[in-house]
């Protein structure tokens, strides 16, 4: 692994983050983390915002009650036993088991969970950590049955939505919210505290339409086994467990993944990723075409 330096693309917008080229770089990041100011009004507390700075991450014990759990997770089995829904394009199957593995663009597809989007303790967080206001890059929800639901491998999520959806900047901040009980056993969301203060530009070429295979088994846009080892010996693993209603916040330059499921209890989430207004999407960077819009949007219209 190399260090290197920004370049600028053929659209003239500078590449801070060149990726997916003849071998592995490591940039330092070039942007804040917290871009809001500290004692902006919102959901989350000074120290909260001190310790995602540091760190990447924020958990929340209970972010929605125990009634809205059963209202979401309601929604979820509405959608993911909809044949319909099924049958979209929007839907990504598990590639052994053909069962639904996810479904993207829930808050355009379900008023119920567009009204999720939409709740201050859920954008507000976001407003505050991006100091702008902010538009749904991606929503998705994600069902993890018991008995074999493969996991997702390591990985940085701005990686691949600076080459394939052409995120200029570090200015992107997810939620998972859980809708299941997060055990210790059952594929949790792991993450190396501190990681997304180095992004890594990892080796090789994106091939055409790449998504059609990496959101069932990630291939372009993986970490090398030394470089993971490198990040793990410096971070360390935090793996994240939690009642139903839990929520997690996290950068989008974690390093992080999930293991399969091989217990009997299942695990499902509503996955969404806001974008700061001011740093809209221009083409990829390192990929020959955009990523369809219900995986990397391109309505910039802020969530109000």
């Amino acid at each position: 692994m190399t260090a290197t330096t920004d370049t600028t693309t053929t659209t003239g917008i500078p590449d801070l983050y060149p990726t997916r080229g003849a071998a592995e770089v490591l940039t330092p990041r070039q942007d804040p983390v917290v871009w809001g100011a500290p004692d902006a009004p919102g959901p989350i507390v000074p120290a909260d915002l001190l310790s995602f700075e540091r760190d990447g991450f924020l958990a929340i014990d209970q972010l929605i009650t125990d009634d809205e759990v059963t209202v979401y997770r309601n929604e979820l089995n509405r959608l993911v036993n909809d044949p319909d829904v099924r049958a979209d394009e929007r839907s990504i199957v598990e590639p052994k088991s053909k069962e639904i593995r996810s479904v993207f663009e829930v808050h355009r597809i379900s008023e119920v969970f567009a009204k999720l989007v939409s709740d201050e303790r859920v954008v507000g967080r976001a407003r505050q950590i991006l100091g702008s206001d902010v538009y749904v890059h991606q929503s998705r929800i994600n069902v993890k049955p018991g008995f074999g639901a493969s996991g997702f491998y390591w990985h940085s999520d701005f990686e691949t939505w600076h080459a394939e959806d052409g995120l200029p900047r570090m200015r992107t901040a997810s939620v998972s919210i859980a809708l299941t009980e997060n055990y210790d056993t059952n594929g949790g969301l792991m993450i190396m505290p501190g990681s997304h203060k180095t992004f890594l530009g990892c080796a090789g070429e994106t091939p055409k339409d790449n998504y059609k295979k990496s959101l069932q088994m990630q291939d372009a846009g993986t970490p090398s086994d030394e470089a993971l080892t490198r990040f793990a010996t410096e971070h360390g693993i935090k793996l994240f467990t939690g009642k139903a209603g839990s929520a997690t916040w996290f950068d989008c330059n974690c390093m992080h993944g999930s293991g399969d499921n091989i217990t009997p209890f299942p695990r499902s989430n509503v996955f969404i990723v806001f974008n700061s207004v001011e740093n809209t999407a221009v083409e990829p960077f390192a990929a020959p075409v955009r990523r369809p819009e219900f995986i990397g949007a391109r309505d910039f219209t802020p969530v109000q």
